[in-house]
């Protein structure tokens, strides 16, 4: 570090002589007078290789605030550029985002706050289903004995008690005064005795004369047949009668008997020769088009229906007999059945409005249910959607459980819809498969509620 400083010094002496006006004569020149107390260079230790920190600012000072006045050019040029102040140059760009610090330690846990004002009151919940019926309980302990009754309604007359016996007869009254007339006179009644007993029943009376013969009467109810009498005894043969016939004349020819029954077929005769080959026939006229076979990947099925009658009858298919789409005609709106124009694979939906009473509604596949959906909602929708492999022929329709749970419901704001479609046909039926779709005379007694064949119903 000292070397670089000398080479720096002598740099900048060079460049201080050079730019010298006049340069001074060898005769004219002299030493330069320095006081003995100023020093050229900062102050060092021998051990240091490089100044202490302020101790340049320190010389510097120095030099500058010397009571005698130190020449130019024996000032280090770094102690004339010291309270040099150069142009700013332009700002530098932005340095790079420095690396994230450490985590702070956790501040204190402030206090509790205020307890808020409580929520809103929620919607009270759907009413749940009623649940099953719990065991009977056992028989708790007899109850305390409750207080008397009142009196009670006077009950009615009793029977008439038997007769009582008869009193002992009285004693003999006394005799009575003949007045002065010695006529006898009736004296007062006396009082009425007691009832003597009851004398003995008498005889029966003659019959008395028959009375006038009535009215006939109605006719009365037919009785019960009479049971069947059993079987008579086979009688005994009787004795063989005498022939004493002999052969008349032939009689007439009848009438002509009817044709006999058809005989059997006769055994197949030898073959005949074969005959001259025909002329070509005309064309005959074009048949209507047939139908497309199962197989076809171009057929097409699809229908979207609407209800118009709210609160369907259970136990039969639901009718939505306003039609929105329905060109392959595959849904009847008469009767509420969709069926499958060919084997495949399809897909079925029902949008349906619920209004005042509990809906329990289900999509059904040949009289079996596939998927069931229960809503309670005073107004509310529910909605299904399934994909189901049918063979050519197989029917599926909506149902309701019953009267009760039939909320289905269509007005002028809002819609009940089934819908469904073709989804693909299969790659490959039997030959059978292509034949007419026979109607299906559905029983009414089969559109049962059922249970779901994987789940309770």
């Amino acid at each position: 570090m000292l070397i670089f400083l000398h080479f720096l010094f002598m740099a900048v002496s060079l460049l201080v002589v050079m730019a010298m006006p006049e340069p001074l004569s060898p005769d004219g020149w002299e030493p330069p007078r320095v006081s003995p107390e100023i020093l050229t260079h900062p102050p060092m230790d021998s051990n240091m290789t490089e100044p202490p920190a302020g101790a340049m600012e320190a010389y510097c000072q120095m030099l500058l605030q010397s009571a005698v006045p130190v020449p130019p050019d024996q000032i280090p040029w770094f102690c004339l550029c010291t309270h040099c102040k150069g142009t700013e140059g332009p700002k530098g760009d932005r340095g790079d985002r420095g690396l994230p610090g450490s985590p702070g330690s956790p501040g204190r846990r402030g206090t509790t706050g205020f307890r808020g004002p409580p929520g809103f009151v929620g919607r009270p919940g759907v009413k749940g289903q009623k649940g099953d019926e719990g065991e009977k309980g056992s028989q708790g302990l007899q109850g305390l004995v409750g207080p008397k009754g009142d009196r009670g309604f006077k009950g009615d007359k009793g029977e008439r008690g038997l007769e009582g016996r008869s009193g002992d007869r009285g004693p003999k009254g006394d005799d009575g005064i003949c007045p002065d007339a010695c006529e006898s006179s009736q004296g007062p009644p006396g009082t009425p005795g007691l009832p003597g007993p009851a004398g003995f029943r008498g005889l029966p009376g003659t019959q008395g004369l028959s009375g006038p013969k009535g009215l006939k009467g109605d006719l009365g109810d037919i009785g019960q047949p009479g049971a069947p009498g059993s079987e008579g005894v086979k009688g005994e043969p009787g004795p063989q009668g005498e022939c004493n016939c002999t052969d008349g004349v032939d009689g007439s020819p009848g009438q002509r008997g009817g044709k006999g029954d058809k005989g059997d077929q006769g055994q197949t005769g030898p073959t005949g020769q074969s005959g001259a080959q025909g002329g070509k026939g005309d064309v005959g006229p074009m048949g209507m088009m047939g139908p497309p076979g199962p197989c076809m990947p171009s057929i097409q099925s699809a229908f979207a229906a609407g209800l118009t009658s709210s609160y369907p009858p259970p136990n039969t298919p639901v009718v939505f007999s306003h039609l929105f789409y329905n060109i392959q005609g595959s849904y009847n709106p008469s009767t509420g059945l969709y069926t499958a124009p060919i084997n495949g694979t399809y897909v079925f939906s029902y949008h349906l409005t619920v209004h005042e009473r509990v809906l329990k509604v289900g999509l059904f596949h040949n009289y079996v249910p596939v998927v069931k959906t229960t809503d309670v909602k005073i107004l509310g929708t529910t909605s299904h959607s399934v994909i189901l492999h049918l063979a050519r022929g197989d029917q599926v329709w909506i149902q309701v459980k019953d009267s009760i749970t039939n909320g289905m419901y269509a007005g002028s704001e809002a819609s009940s819809t089934f819908s469904g479609y073709l989804l693909h046909p299969d790659t490959c039926d039997m030959a059978s498969l292509r034949a007419p779709i026979h109607p299906i005379i559905p029983d009414v007694n089969e559109y049962s509620w059922g249970d779901l064949p994987f789940g309770a119903p």
